[in-house]
């Protein structure tokens, strides 16, 4: 892998996918719509001579195809609002496919565990069987579909799953982003879903080591991979370890059915959630034995001091002199 380009260089897997390509020095070009976040990306990363920025549009082709010269792998971690996955999802798949399929450059895409359905087994292997029943599932399946369809010849894809993430560039595309940065500020917080209930999370710095290190393998294209966690964690363990780092007490509320649809009437995107609580219940856990055996070591960092450090950078970003000692 020579030369990189990121689609939605500024989210939360893009920004973290970013960083680990230009810590390995490989030429990287941080695509969004942002000029301003992406300069604000760049500023964190220390101004790399091998990171260059592109303002674009990820659901106009021509865009990605200019800013990607010289480029042999694309990463797309671009995504949508909760709330227009439907109708949005699959047009800006088509979109970066179409650009790829021009200069016939590798995709990985990364996505999540939505078009499994309920849990079947008790460590889902790539081969878990998709039978998606809610809205959010089946049109994640359609999108796969479509990623591995005929009518892309000359691009090659991998989808790479992730459960649920956090991290310090986690944002609230993640479950649990919007709680860390709550706890981070001092202010009260939410969580979506069971407290109680331990489930899998993974922390987007190891998340991205081992989306680079599958992306360098010619092998790996053509297929899913399955990206886990460093195991099990309650909510309320998570609350436990984010105060500590936080040093606050501020409560931290659980949000159910009944709160996610209060809450849904001022904020749509808070309704959309309620049909997935089914994984905050029943949470499915992601195997990494295919890795393991292909790739090589799953990086697992433990729950303490991934929560810490991620709290820590939340701290310093809203005040450059929290967070330090």
């Amino acid at each position: 892998m020579e030369k990189a380009i990121v689609v939605g260089a500024t989210g939360g897997t893009g920004a973290s996918v970013t960083e680990e390509l230009v810590k390995r020095g490989i030429r990287t070009v941080a695509f969004g719509r942002s000029r301003e976040k992406l300069e604000q990306l760049r500023d964190r990363l220390g101004n790399p001579q091998n990171l260059s920025i592109a303002v674009g549009d990820a659901f106009r082709p021509n865009d990605i195809v200019t800013a990607s010269e010289g480029a042999n792998v694309l990463f797309h971690c671009a995504n949508v609002p909760y709330h227009e996955m439907v109708s949005k999802l699959i047009p800006l798949g088509e979109s970066v496919m179409e650009a790829a399929e021009r200069l016939s450059l590798k995709v990985v895409v990364i996505d999540g565990i939505y078009p499994y359905g309920r849990r079947q087994m008790a460590r889902a292997t790539e081969e878990h069987p998709k039978q998606p029943h809610t809205r959010k599932g089946k049109i994640r399946l359609a999108y796969e579909k479509m990623l591995f369809g005929d009518r892309w010849s000359r691009a090659k894809v991998m989808i790479v799953r992730l459960p649920d993430y956090f991290g310090p560039t986690a944002n609230e595309a993640s479950y649990l982003g919007s709680t860390l940065e709550a706890i981070a500020a001092g202010k009260m917080a939410f969580f979506i879903g069971n407290m109680r209930i331990p489930r899998e999370f993974v922390y987007l710095p190891d998340a991205a080591f081992m989306i680079a290190e599958l992306a360098a393998r010619n092998d790996a294209y053509g297929e899913n991979w399955h990206i886990p966690g460093a195991g099990l964690i309650s909510g309320r363990e998570i609350v436990r370890i984010a105060r500590k780092a936080s040093g606050g007490t501020k409560p931290v509320i659980p949000l159910g059915r009944v709160g996610l649809s209060l809450l849904g009437m001022a904020v749509p995107v808070m309704k959309e959630v309620v049909e997935m609580l089914y994984l905050t219940e029943e949470p499915l856990v992601l195997s990494g034995d295919k890795y393991e055996r292909l790739i090589g070591p799953v990086r697992a960092t433990a729950f303490e001091e991934g929560i810490t450090v991620t709290v820590r950078a939340l701290q310093r970003k809203n005040d450059p002199f929290k967070g330090l000692e």
